[in-house]
């Protein structure tokens, strides 16, 4: 996610670098509910955090509100780490935490959005009890630290209690924002396997090469996903780590290990990152056939100077710099939706948001894969390009493509200080009435 670490990826002017797809059968609206469950009214009046954790049994889903006459995503990101968004810092009261993310729900539902994205599992951690990772350290400023509830239970059922999706925001390789291993809680499994990680950009990462590391990492967020009712799985854009100056990855014993038939590094990294996404995607469907899995790459996959299937871009290439074959993803179906970040203006130089549009909406044509566009509320305000009209001039664009199923904003806190003004004039332009999420 861009800036969703505090760190901040490259922007593109930094140089560098028909499938079905899996649908799923889903219990979201009353008719649905109506024809599944039957006459259960009164069973819905006692829905609680008992809901929001699956204990074995499925959630009881969730009626639609009737009077909304449109279906479209409109989502905000929820950042955990380094404490971007929420909670606001570690350490604080669990009375304070569950207030603080109360009071940003109800502003989400202010702003008729219908979907929250909250980052779970930041670094290689938990916002649950999980058996598999320590507790996130920025929940109580301590890694392993119990936070005396638990959070993803009350996360979800406080979404779910104002008819808000709640997608599951998952980081799967970084470990740390830092690079001692010697700082990590002493039971956190990469401090149990050492050999599992590398040091790289000043942070730590699980080695994407190593099958046992796949494996692992993939077990450690299905927990997640087989407790509790969330209704997405997503994946940010950070695979392998953006490129760093002067830095090179140290994966070199992985890929004379395990890099077999490959001829390059680059095809095998991005082979890795295949499996990770297959697997992935299989996993959430054996499990939880309800629940969409998706992924926020980076938003130039190629550009067309390198592979004339990319986009007229001359900007960073997702493919080359973190491995991330995401049209490819698309054209197998390994996904359910995409959010790609189309962090730039109309008119950016290097990476146009109405060249970058169009060519998303190309990809996912036809392949029943959706696509959401990632908004860069963040950027609100940086400059004299980033008024507080350019994220409704975006969604205007949008209504071009139908392909477009709606829009993610990273994140929630600049929805409420710097980009305040643009998603007012978003309501005001394009949310004139409530909307549900596509089913």
């Amino acid at each position: 996610m861009v800036l969703a670490d505090g760190g901040g990826q490259p922007d593109a002017t930094s140089k560098g670098p028909v499938p079905v797809s899996r649908f799923r059968f889903r219990f979201r609206s009353a008719v649905a509910l109506a024809t599944a469950v039957g006459l259960l009214c009164s069973a819905l009046t006692v829905a609680s955090a008992s809901a929001s954790r699956l204990d074995g049994a499925v959630a009881l889903p969730r009626t639609g509100d009737e009077s909304r006459q449109e279906t479209q995503l409109r989502g905000a990101w929820v950042s955990s780490v380094s404490n971007i968004d929420w909670p606001s810092s570690a350490g604080l009261s669990a009375a304070a935490q569950r207030q603080e993310y109360v009071d940003l729900l109800d502003e989400v539902v202010d702003l008729r959005l219908n979907a929250v994205f909250v980052q779970i599992r930041p670094t290689a951690d938990a916002f649950w009890p999980s058996p598999h990772e320590p507790w996130s350290q920025w929940l109580t400023g301590t890694q392993g630290g119990d936070p005396g509830y638990d959070p993803l239970a009350f996360l979800v059922e406080q979404a779910h209690a104002r008819g808000l999706e709640f997608h599951a925001w998952f980081n799967p390789y970084r470990v740390s924002t830092q690079s001692d291993p010697s700082r990590l809680a002493p039971d956190h499994p990469a401090r149990v396997n050492p050999e599992w990680i590398f040091q790289y950009g000043g942070r730590l990462y699980y080695d994407p090469g190593i099958p046992e590391v796949r494996e692992f990492v993939q077990v450690a967020m299905m927990d997640a996903v087989e407790n509790y009712a969330v209704d997405g799985v997503h994946f940010d854009d950070y695979f392998y780590p953006y490129p760093v100056s002067g830095e090179t990855i140290p994966d070199q014993d992985t890929f004379a290990e395990f890099g077999g038939d490959f001829a390059s590094i680059a095809d095998w990294r991005r082979d890795n990152i295949d499996q990770l996404v297959r697997e992935m995607g299989e996993r959430v469907e054996a499990v939880r056939p309800d629940v969409d899995f998706g992924v926020s790459p980076f938003g130039i996959w190629r550009n067309r100077s390198s592979d004339p299937n990319g986009s007229d871009t001359s900007g960073l290439e997702s493919y080359s710099a973190i491995f991330a074959d995401t049209r490819r993803w698309v054209q197998q179906g390994w996904v359910d939706y995409l959010t790609p970040q189309v962090y730039w203006e109309i008119g950016h130089s290097a990476a146009d948001y109405a060249v970058l549009v169009p060519w998303w909406a190309d990809v996912v044509a036809g392949t029943g894969v959706r696509l959401y566009i990632g908004q860069a509320a963040y950027k609100v305000g940086s400059d004299s390009a980033w008024d507080t009209a350019e994220l409704s001039e975006h969604l205007t664009l949008n209504q071009a493509h139908p392909e477009v199923g709606g829009d993610v904003y990273f994140s929630v806190s600049s929805l409420r200080t710097n980009a305040a003004a643009a998603i007012a004039r978003v309501v005001e332009d394009h949310y004139g009435e409530a909307a549900d999420p596509p089913a």
